[in-house]
């Protein structure tokens, strides 16, 4: 069983707080990406609200690729 990859760039804000690390924090993401222009690098996360430092940017259930 493999599994599931989130991209940070195209999942909803449900689909995002259904990741462990981000719950509860992506109506925030979404907020983010919407007024920049989205992620190039999951160390970005660190710039959005409440989640400076509590994601680890090489999390293999995560990807700001394709």
């Amino acid at each position: 069983m493999s599994e599931q990859i989130t991209n940070v760039n195209t999942a909803s804000a449900a689909e995002l707080d259904g990741v462990p690390a981000l719950a509860g924090h992506g109506f925030e993401i979404v907020r983010y990406r919407e007024e920049r222009g989205g992620f190039t690098d999951l160390r970005q996360l660190d710039e959005v609200p409440g989640l400076a430092g509590k994601v680890d940017p090489d999390a293999p259930e995560l990807t700001a690729g394709d």
